[in-house]
């Protein structure tokens, strides 16, 4: 019997979203520079970033990608903030394979984000360490006005 049964097959196209309780904000985007150790006054210099091609300030790409802000529940018991699917496996067991992501506009403070989390792909592979399961998921962040920021394609493994 393979790992990929009609109860996991059922869970390709399930969608989950998450929108943020608030605006992004300056300070998420300093914190978040400052954390990067990077000093482009873009995330930090209101005044230099209205001189840009992007008028004002514009966050990290990838903290559109990174932030909790969007989950307004307490961690799991690892810790955890973010997204996961509770899919029906033996084992909670996985490890990241891939990240692929495409940042199409800038993230700007008064952005409030919601996320909407998609399984595209559920399928087995053999390895020399025996069968595994990967779980293909899209995340396509969007604004306020629904204008699609970025996407992040994500691989897990999860290992029986």
């Amino acid at each position: 019997m393979g790992l990929v049964t009609d109860e996991l097959r059922a869970w390709i196209g399930r969608a989950v979203s998450y929108t943020a309780p608030e605006e992004l904000g300056r300070a998420a985007i300093r914190y978040f520079a400052i954390a990067l150790h990077d000093d482009n006054p873009l995330y930090r210099d209101e005044a230099f970033a209205r001189t840009t091609r992007h008028g004002g300030t514009i966050a990290p790409p990838t903290l559109v990608t990174e932030t909790c802000q969007l989950v307004d529940r307490p961690p799991d018991e690892n810790g955890y903030f973010g997204h996961s699917w509770d899919l029906p496996l033996p084992s909670r067991r996985f490890i990241r394979g891939e990240n692929h992501y495409e940042f199409v506009q800038p993230v700007r403070p008064a952005d409030v984000v919601t996320t909407t989390w998609t399984i595209v792909d559920i399928y087995e592979r053999e390895t020399r360490h025996g069968s595994m399961l990967f779980v293909v998921s899209e995340a396509r962040y969007t604004n306020q006005r629904g204008e699609l920021l970025a996407v992040n394609r994500e691989v897990n493994i999860h290992q029986p």
